[in-house]
């Protein structure tokens, strides 16, 4: 039987709004068709994934997968319950607020003539962002933080003109000692 240990949302102000955004890490077999069984199941089923970041961990037979959704208490058992049912996922992990390290990358190019360019400079160095690359006509920005760290970053650098943005998703672990990959040796 596959266990569960967190539960509650990540990074959301307290408010009385249902639609709470959850991150769940899961170790799924590292295997062509895996994603896409773990996508279909979300599809299928009408929910929305707003992050999902996936990587091989030091385990090569295993894969990290941090997937973020919005939902109340109640879809966010089912769509727990329904990952856990998949014969290709090892465990699920519920990840809260204050037990959750959660980070983004983002990459950033932003308009920055001579005019501007100090004051671009300047704003990423506020979010402790640094340039990755420079031309005549623009900088690209590397920042990492929590998605609201990086939503603000964004925010501060609109008014000068982003010309293209990437962003990963949102990677996730527990605080502490504890561990998710503890769980598949009890499993």
């Amino acid at each position: 039987m596959k266990q569960c240990l967190f539960a509650n949302r990540v990074n959301e102000p307290e408010s009385g709004d249902a639609m709470q955004r959850h991150v769940l890490s899961a170790l799924v077999q590292n295997h062509a068709g895996v994603l896409s069984r773990v996508s279909g199941l979300f599809s299928r089923r009408g929910y929305n994934i707003e992050s999902l970041t996936v990587g091989e961990t030091t385990d090569t037979g295993l894969s990290r997968m941090t997937i973020v959704v919005r939902g109340d208490e109640s879809t966010l058992e089912q769509i727990q319950k329904q990952l856990e049912k998949l014969v290709e996922v090892q465990a699920v992990q519920r990840l809260q607020n204050d037990a959750g390290l959660c980070r983004e990358l983002a990459l950033i190019k932003v308009d920055a003539d001579k005019s501007k360019r100090s004051e671009v400079i300047r704003t990423a160095e506020i979010f402790d962002g640094r340039v990755l690359d420079a031309s005549a006509e623009c900088l690209t920005i590397e920042a990492t933080g929590d998605h609201y760290k990086i939503d603000s970053i964004i925010q501060l650098l609109l008014p000068y003109g982003i010309r293209e943005l990437a962003r990963t998703g949102i990677a996730a672990l527990e605080r502490g000692s504890s561990s998710i990959s503890l769980l598949v040796s009890i499993i």
